[in-house]
C-alpha cells in the first residue's frame, strides 16, 4: 500500500486536492494529529486500501526536526508519496482576504504575511520530499484536478460513473437527475390485463415492448445521444452523471428501457441501476 500525503501552505488548495483523491477511490482523512499517524497506519489493511491524508501546520509538530523524524518513521513502515500544494504569498493573502478566515498560526500573534512565512519554513522538510509540487497561483480548480490525476494515473480522465434511474411520474420526480426522459408516449403494458402483474424486469414485458419499433428507436436515440455527449462530460471533470427515465408508474416501460440502455454502456463505463418505484408497488 502507498500512502498519499497532501501538504502545503494554508489556502493553497489542499482540500481540493484531497477531494480529487477521494473521487479517485482513496480513503481520505483530513487533519489527523501527527501523534496518531503511526497508530493509524498500523490499523490500515495494507492490501485493500488506498489512503490519502493531509499534513499541514494544524496537525504537525512545531519543530522542523520533529517533522523530519516523523517522515523518516513513516517511510520505515510504508511507502509514502507526497504531493505539495502551494501558491505565491501575495496570492495566499488575497485568498485569505476574500474568505476572511484566520490562518492556523494567527494565535501566535503573527501578521498574515509572517504566519505564511513561518508556515513555509515549518513545511520545508515535507516540501523537499515531494514527488509532485503544484503551484496553484494561476490554476483553476479544474486545472489542479487535472495535474493530480495525470500524476497519479497518467490521464486526467476518471472512469465516469453513469447512474441510470427508472421512476414513475405518478409517484415522484427525481431531484438528483442530470437528464430526464419521459417515455409515457410508448405503448403501455399496463393496459394489457395479463401483463399488469409483471415489471419491466420480467420476460413477458420485455417480449411485449420488443415488438414495437418505436420502443427500439427510443432506446437507440437515447443511447446515441449519450455516446456523443459522455466524452465531453468526462473532459469537463465530471465523475458521475445521472440519467432518469420515467413512465407513468415506474413499473414497466421505464424499467425496461433503463435496463436496456444501461446494458449498452457497461463495457466502457461504470454503471449503476436504480429502480426508484419498483419497491413501492
Amino acid at each position: 500500500m502507498k500512502l498519499i500525503i497532501i501538504s502545503g501552505r494554508s489556502g493553497s488548495g489542499k482540500t481540493i486536492a484531497l477531494h480529487v483523491l477521494e473521487d479517485l477511490g482513496y480513503n481520505c482523512i483530513d487533519g489527523v494529529p501527527f501523534q496518531l499517524l503511526e497508530q493509524l497506519i498500523d490499523t490500515i489493511d495494507a492490501e485493500n486500501n488506498k489512503v490519502a491524508i493531509s499534513l499541514d501546520v494544524r496537525n504537525l509538530p512545531t519543530e522542523t526536526s520533529a517533522i523530519e523524524q516523523l517522515l523518516a518513521s513513516l517511510k520505515n513502515k510504508i511507502a509514502i508519496e507526497i504531493i505539495y500544494i502551494d501558491a505565491i504569498t501575495t496570492e495566499l493573502i488575497r485568498r485569505y482576504s476574500e474568505t476572511r478566515r484566520l490562518h492556523p498560526l494567527s494565535k501566535q500573534k503573527l501578521s498574515l504575511s509572517q504566519a505564511l512565512e513561518l508556515e513555509n519554513e515549518l513545511l520545508q522538510p515535507i516540501r523537499s520530499c515531494a514527488a509532485l509540487s503544484v503551484d496553484t497561483t494561476t490554476l483553476s480548480i479544474h486545472n489542479l484536478s487535472e495535474r493530480i490525476k495525470i500524476h497519479l494515473q497518467g490521464s486526467s480522465k476518471s472512469k465516469l460513473l453513469i447512474i441510470f434511474q427508472s421512476f414513475g411520474f405518478k409517484y415522484m420526480h427525481p431531484e438528483d437527475a442530470d437528464y430526464i426522459f419521459d417515455v409515457r408516449f410508448l405503448p403501455n403494458p399496463h393496459w394489457e390485463p395479463e401483463l399488469q402483474k409483471f415489471s419491466g424486469l420480467d420476460q413477458p414485458i420485455k417480449d411485449y415492448l420488443d415488438s414495437f419499433s418505436l420502443v427500439k428507436q427510443t432506446a437507440n436515440q437515447i443511447e446515441n445521444l449519450f455516446h456523443s455527449w459522455l466524452p465531453h462530460l468526462e473532459t469537463n471533470n465530471r465523475n458521475y452523471v445521472t440519467i432518469a427515465i420515467g413512465c407513468t408508474g415506474g413499473k414497466h416501460r421505464s424499467v425496461y428501457l433503463t435496463e436496456q440502455i444501461a446494458a449498452r454502456f457497461k463495457q466502457k463505463y461504470q454503471v449503476q441501476i436504480e429502480h426508484k418505484c419498483l419497491k413501492e408497488q
